[in-house]
């Protein structure tokens, strides 16, 4: 008889084709076992051990459940919860949650995806090699993992703030067109820099319009919720802001946003001229003095009031605001010019927004655009020299850029 050829042994090691079944085998054996465990702790004895003891604890063990699934971040497993019978209370697993289908971190990755841009329809696709066949990842799951952030962001509206030492504030209406609003809805932004020079989140709520009464509710309740006034606030030219800045806010100095105005000034100039006339204003804003800028100023009226007056007219306006930042660090005034630090971050905002179209009205994009904040706000640089940001705050004065020194000059007797 041919003798039969013996088959090759399975090897033990794995491969680099096998590499990731055999990690997540591995993890499933490993977890399966600390189930078993688990229950051996509450039942006080092991797989198959008798209840020994006068008034041993009750219960037995009644097998295991059907296989279930759970997307970890190395992939998916399958898993059989212990079960036990004739228990004076219920076993409640610490490892595993009766209802949990996916890990801590599984939970927070697909949000974090879609909050980045990844339609709810794509998350299959993109993730099932990550995660493997069986993970449970459904458009229901997303949205319930979302609707977490609604409940997330109502907390934060109502977060006390008294123990923020705030020194400047950028304040911004951001206008976000969500799918089927008629018109675009304004988020009422504001960024603070504390202190010790960092940059934080202060406020994102939806208003109508930019109008005084929003900006003034919006004012109002971060002072109810004990944030002092800021030293400096920049904004736009929305007089909203600033009529609402002035009753909620009176000793606030206010710097208007430099990139604005200029906007406003070269839309009445013809573009013929833009260039030349682009190049005087933004000379401007960063003469060393205030005196200079003044200066600077004049020779633009000089170039363009004979022929374009109006351009002129909206430079000089309201221009005791346009030069505010003289009045602080030198060192600061390249955040204190513009509203940028609020603009910079929105310009991702508006990739998610725009682009998807996936929110029919603003709140349900604004506690969205909230998270992309927060998540913009772990980049946040904190504002140049910082040491000087905890002595604007505790009074100290600046003039042109420089801190006025107090000379005590003895009086001849």
């Amino acid at each position: 008889m041919p003798k039969k050829t013996p088959a090759a042994p399975v090897p033990s090691m794995p491969t680099w084709e096998t590499l990731e079944d055999f990690v997540r085998s591995q993890i499933q054996t490993t977890m399966q076992a600390v189930l078993e465990e688990e229950m051996t702790v509450f039942l006080g004895r092991g797989k198959s051990e008798r209840r020994a003891g006068v008034d041993p604890a009750p219960g037995y063990r009644n097998g295991l459940g059907k296989p279930r699934r759970l997307a970890l971040s190395c992939g998916t497993i399958a898993l059989r919860r212990p079960r036990a019978r004739n228990l004076d209370e219920r076993f409640e697993s610490q490892v595993l949650p009766l209802f949990a289908r996916q890990s801590r971190e599984v939970s927070a990755l697909l949000p974090e995806l879609y909050l980045h841009g990844l339609s709810k329809g794509d998350f299959e696709l993109a993730l099932r090699g990550l995660l493997g066949e069986g993970a449970a990842l459904s458009p229901g799951s997303i949205e319930r993992l979302r609707s977490k952030w609604q409940a997330d962001y109502d907390a934060w509206c109502t977060r006390e703030l008294n123990d923020r030492e705030l020194v400047y504030v950028w304040a911004d209406g951001v206008y976000v067109k969500a799918g089927l609003e008629r018109e675009k809805a304004a988020l009422l932004v504001i960024i603070g820099a504390m202190a010790d020079g960092a940059k934080e989140v202060l406020a994102v709520v939806p208003g109508y319009r930019e109008s005084t009464e929003s900006w003034k509710t919006l004012f109002a309740d971060l002072k109810q919720r004990g944030l002092d006034a800021p030293k400096l606030m920049v904004a736009d030219g929305a007089a909203g802001a600033w009529a609402a800045a002035s009753a909620v806010w009176p000793e606030a100095h206010e710097q208007r946003c430099w990139n604005h105005k200029l906007v406003n000034v070269l839309d009445q100039l013809p573009k013929k001229v833009q260039t030349m006339a682009r190049e005087l204003l933004c000379a401007i804003p960063y003469a060393e003095t205030r005196a200079e800028a003044l200066k600077r100023r004049e020779r633009f009226a000089k170039a363009f009031r004979r022929t374009h007056p109006k351009a002129v007219e909206i430079l000089e306006k309201d221009w005791e605001r346009m030069v505010a930042f003289y009045d602080f660090p030198k060192e600061h005034w390249k955040h204190l010019r513009t509203t940028n630090v609020v603009e910079s971050p929105f310009a991702a905002v508006r990739l998610r927004t725009d682009a998807a179209k996936r929110f029919k009205k603003t709140e349900n994009a604004t506690a969205m655009i909230w998270r992309l904040l927060l998540v913009a706000e772990k980049h946040f640089r904190k504002i140049d020299a910082p040491h000087l940001a905890a002595q604007v705050y505790r009074g100290v004065m600046f003039e042109n850029g420089e801190k006025i020194v107090k000379t005590n000059q003895r009086v001849a007797a």
